[in-house]
């Protein structure tokens, strides 16, 4: 059995807490929200597929099938890929100028500015940015041939 669209989507979903992916599925279901987050999957699969261990051809949704790796993932490789599903779900966040929306503070209910709440997502963004390159990093040490470095075959 191969992986699929859902499996990592799951994991995704896990990791963010967003009240329009929550209307998306309860309003259309899981195959709309799936159909959403394909594209965040597809980014992620291209910054992925230099260092990963497995396989990661994917064959797109279509009206009638989810999306499905032609391989079965390991748990760790969707992870990765749910992780960076995270950094492009949030880029377009912010760069959408129509969600600059404020907050309230509950204890004096002052109004924060959009700059300021723009500028926490963008540190929020680069931290993301940043836990994600040493992600790779790691993955790429961890799964590294050193025999074929000593044999200096790069």
């Amino acid at each position: 059995m191969t992986t699929t669209l859902s499996e990592v989507s799951d994991l995704f979903l896990q990791k963010v807490d967003d009240y329009r992916l929550d209307t998306i599925f309860e309003s259309s279901g899981s195959s709309a929200l799936n159909i959403y987050l394909e594209p965040y999957l597809l980014n992620s699969i291209d910054e992925f597929e230099d260092i990963c261990t497995q396989d990661l051809t994917y064959t797109e949704s279509t009206d009638d099938n989810e999306g499905v790796f032609t391989e079965t993932l390991n748990r760790e490789n969707k992870n990765v890929l749910s992780q960076l599903m995270v950094r492009y779900w949030l880029g377009r966040s912010i760069r959408n100028i129509l969600q600059m929306n404020t907050s309230l503070q509950d204890h004096d209910f002052k109004t924060f500015s959009q700059a300021q709440n723009l500028k926490a997502k963008q540190d929020f963004y680069n931290t993301t940015r940043e836990e994600n390159s040493q992600l790779l990093n790691d993955y790429a040490y961890k799964h590294n041939s050193w025999s074929d470095w000593e044999a200096q075959n790069f």
